[in-house]
């Protein structure tokens, strides 16, 4: 059995989810797949169940009855890749901004000794590719905004390619994770460093999606800009919950 899973949480990717399967498991590191679909209306699971008769016990699916967010989803797939022991629990986007080959580099620095490490864009300059400059300068500033805030020197804290090793996510409260858009990211290495975790950064390039559409919204953003804030004050009146 494989000691390393991808979790990958879809909506709606029926133009990506296949390619992005057979990436991960063309690469020469045994990888298993799971995906946690919020019962897309696309048809994207049905793809999954098509594809895992070529794939039996290496591609999983993990259905939801609706769209609940980017959080709940990984927090559900956090949840199976715990009790399925496994030791590697990777996050991935489905629509190839995330290079599925960097998983290879990703796992081999947790391997190395990390135990949280993130597919940074702006370890080494701003790594960004068909992104407009208002959404790079968005992004980029969320980022140092967040290291302002909560003292992370994570360079891409706002990041959704992600490797934890199994014992940081038992250690975590999941329950109590209050995020579910691309804040999410943020709490979740943020709960990472206040148990002193360590935390290395791998640069890659980040490519916008090709096909689908984006599910970043006005009110992920609100939720990032405030919820930095909550999040950082519960920290130091809440410790035990973190």
């Amino acid at each position: 059995m494989s000691n390393s899973i991808v979790i990958i949480p879809t909506y709606n990717e029926i133009e990506n989810i296949d390619a992005i399967i057979r990436a991960v498991f063309q690469l020469p590191k045994d990888f298993h797949v799971l995906i946690v679909d919020d019962n897309s209306p696309d048809g994207t699971g049905y793809a999954v169940r098509k594809l895992q008769q070529e794939y039996d016990n290496r591609l999983f699916l993990e259905t939801r009855k609706e769209k609940s967010g980017l959080g709940t989803a990984y927090i559900h797939g956090f949840k199976w890749a715990i009790a399925k022991k496994y030791e590697y629990i990777f996050e991935m986007d489905a629509d190839f901004s995330h290079n599925p080959t960097d998983l290879l580099r990703l796992h081999k620095a947790c391997e190395n000794g990390a135990d949280v490490t993130v597919g940074s864009r702006y370890k080494k300059g701003v790594n960004v590719v068909d992104w407009p400059l208002y959404r790079v300068l968005l992004s980029y500033g969320a980022s140092f905004y967040v290291k302002m805030i909560t003292g992370m020197r994570v360079h891409d804290p706002t990041a959704g390619f992600v490797c934890y090793k199994r014992h940081v996510l038992e250690h975590i409260d999941l329950d109590s994770v209050r995020f579910v858009g691309y804040a999410f990211q943020i709490e979740m290495k943020f709960r990472a460093y206040l148990k002193n975790y360590s935390i290395e950064e791998v640069s890659i390039i980040f490519r916008d999606r090709v096909k689908g559409k984006s599910k970043m919204s006005s009110s992920i953003i609100s939720e990032a800009v405030w919820g930095v804030l909550v999040m950082k004050l519960r920290s130091l009146f809440q410790k035990n919950r973190f």
